[in-house]
C-alpha cells in the first residue's frame, strides 16, 4: 500500500517519498497524444491553401493576363505575412489562449481564400491571397507546434516537433493531387472554394478538443512526473514579441538561424513549391503530373521530417542543419537537366531525395532555439520562421521575375543551391552553448 501511494504522490506531483521518481507507465494514452493529433489535423487544414499557388499561375495568367511577376507578388506577400505573424500568434497564444486563436485563424484563411472566387483586379488578389491568408495561415506556422510541443511534452521533443512539422507535407500530400484535378477539369475557383471549406472544417475539432495546457485537463505533460500549475495570461502580446526579438537579436546564434533558415524557405516554399510546377509545365510536363510530383514530394516529406526529429533527440543538431543543407544544394544544382516531358527515373530520385530533406531542417532548427532561449524559445523560432518566410517571399517574387525576364528558371535553381551552400556553413559556425550567465549567451566554439 506504502508503495502505491508513492507512485500516485509522484504522478499528482506532490511532494512525498516516491515524489521523486518517475511515475508508473499508465495503460491508457496520455492526453498530450491526442492534443498533438488535434495539432497535426489543424495544420493539414491550414496546408490546404498552400498547396493552391503553384497551381494558379497558369490559369491566372491565362484568365486575366496578370504576369507571373504579380502573381508571384501576391504569393510574396502571403508567404512573407507567414512568417512575421507567427511570433505575434505565438505571443497571442500565452495571452488568449491556442484554441482560440487558432480557430479565427483558420476563419480568416477560408474569408481570403473564398473571396478569390469574385475578383477581377489584382488588387484583390493582393488582398484576398496575400494579406488575408498570410495573417491566418501565419497565425497557424510552425510556431503553434513549438507551443503546442513545449507545453504539452518534456520528452520525445523532437519526434513531435518532427510529426508537426510533418502535417503541413502531409497537407499537401491529400490536397494536391485532388486540387490539381478540379483545377484542370472545373478551373481554379471551384479548387479556391475547396481550400476554404477544408479550412472550416477543422474549427470545430479545434474548438472542441484542443487544450491549452495540461493542467485544464488536470495532467501532467509528457515525460514529466510533477504537476505543473497553468500560467496566468501574459499581457502585452505585441510589446513581448518584440522585446524577446531586441533580445535574441544580441546574440549571435539568432542571426546564423534565422539566415539559414531563411535560406531553407527560399529553396522550398519560395522555389519548389511556387515554381516547380510551371517550370516543369514549361518543359512540356503536364500540370497533373508534376502537382503529382510535389504530392510524392510530400511522401517522403513526412518521413524525413520524422527521421529528422529522431535524430535531433540524439545527435549534434547544428551537424544535421550542415548535412541537410549540403545535399539540398547539390540536388537543386542537378534540377535543370532533370526536367523533361514525361517523368523518368532520375526525377523520381531527385523528388524522393528532395522530399526526404524538405522540412528536415525544422526539428534541429527548434531544438536550437530551445538550447539558447529556454521559455523564449517559441517565440525566438516564431522570429526565425519570419525569416524562413521572407526568404521564400523574394524568391517567390524573384522567380516569376527571372522567368519573365529570361524565360526560363534555370538561374534561380543555379542561385538556390549555391544558397544551400552557404546555408550549411553558417550552421558549422553555430557555437555550442555551455552556460547562461546575467542573460547573455556564454558560448565555446564549435
Amino acid at each position: 500500500m506504502t508503495h502505491t501511494t508513492d507512485i500516485d504522490a509522484a504522478a499528482k506531483g506532490s511532494p512525498g517519498a516516491g515524489a521523486s521518481r518517475p511515475p508508473r507507465p499508465r495503460p491508457r494514452i496520455h492526453r498530450a497524444w491526442f492534443v498533438a493529433a488535434v495539432t497535426f489535423v489543424t495544420i493539414i487544414g491550414a496546408a490546404a491553401f498552400r498547396s493552391l499557388p503553384g497551381l494558379l499561375i497558369d490559369p491566372l495568367n491565362e484568365e486575366f493576363h496578370w504576369s507571373r511577376g504579380t502573381i508571384g507578388l501576391a504569393v510574396s506577400i502571403n508567404l512573407a505575412l507567414y512568417g512575421l505573424t507567427a511570433p505575434f500568434a505565438a505571443a497571442l497564444m500565452d495571452r488568449f489562449g491556442i484554441r482560440r486563436v487558432v480557430a479565427v485563424a483558420l476563419v480568416v484563411i477560408a474569408a481570403g481564400s473564398g473571396l478569390t472566387v469574385w475578383m477581377d483586379s489584382a488588387w484583390q488578389l493582393l488582398l484576398c491571397w496575400g494579406l488575408l491568408v498570410g495573417l491566418g495561415s501565419g497565425s497557424m506556422a510552425l510556431a503553434f507546434a513549438a507551443t503546442v510541443t513545449n507545453r504539452w511534452f518534456t520528452a520525445r521533443r523532437g519526434l513531435v516537433t518532427g510529426i508537426l512539422a510533418a502535417a503541413s507535407a502531409s497537407g499537401q500530400l491529400i490536397f494536391l493531387p485532388l486540387l490539381s484535378w478540379i483545377v484542370e477539369v472545373h478551373k481554379w475557383r471551384p479548387a479556391a472554394v475547396t481550400v476554404a471549406l477544408a479550412a472550416l472544417a477543422v474549427v470545430p475539432f479545434v474548438w472542441l478538443l484542443l487544450r491549452d495546457h495540461p493542467a485544464d485537463v488536470g495532467t501532467t505533460p509528457y515525460g514529466s512526473a510533477e504537476f505543473v500549475e497553468k500560467p496566468p495570461p501574459v499581457t502585452g502580446a505585441a510589446r513581448r514579441t518584440v522585446g524577446v526579438l531586441f533580445k535574441a537579436a544580441r546574440t549571435g546564434p539568432f542571426w546564423l538561424l534565422a539566415g539559414t533558415f531563411a535560406i531553407c524557405g527560399a529553396s522550398t516554399n519560395g522555389l519548389v513549391q511556387t515554381h516547380f510546377v510551371p517550370a516543369a509545365h514549361d518543359h512540356g510536363m503536364p500540370i497533373t503530373a508534376a502537382a503529382s510530383l510535389l504530392a510524392v514530394v510530400g511522401v517522403f516529406d513526412v518521413v524525413g521530417t520524422v527521421a529528422s526529429g529522431w535524430f535531433t533527440d540524439r545527435f549534434d543538431p547544428r551537424r544535421l542543419l550542415a548535412v541537410y543543407y549540403a545535399l539540398r544544394g547539390v540536388s537543386l544544382l542537378f534540377l535543370p537537366m532533370l526536367l523533361a516531358p514525361s517523368v523518368h527515373p532520375p526525377m523520381i530520385f531527385f523528388i524522393v531525395f528532395y522530399g526526404l530533406d524538405w522540412v528536415a531542417t525544422v526539428p534541429p532548427t527548434l531544438a536550437l532555439c530551445r538550447e539558447y532561449y529556454g521559455e523564449d524559445s517559441a517565440i525566438v523560432f516564431g522570429w526565425v520562421l519570419a525569416s524562413h518566410q521572407v526568404g521564400a517571399a523574394l524568391v517567390a517574387f524573384l522567380g516569376g521575375v527571372a522567368r519573365d525576364t529570361f524565360g526560363s528558371y534555370d538561374v534561380v535553381w543555379y542561385a538556390s543551391g549555391a544558397l544551400c551552400a552557404a546555408a550549411a556553413l553558417m550552421a558549422l559556425v553555430i557555437r555550442r552553448r555551455n552556460a547562461d550567465a546575467g542573460g547573455l549567451l556564454v558560448a565555446e566554439p564549435a
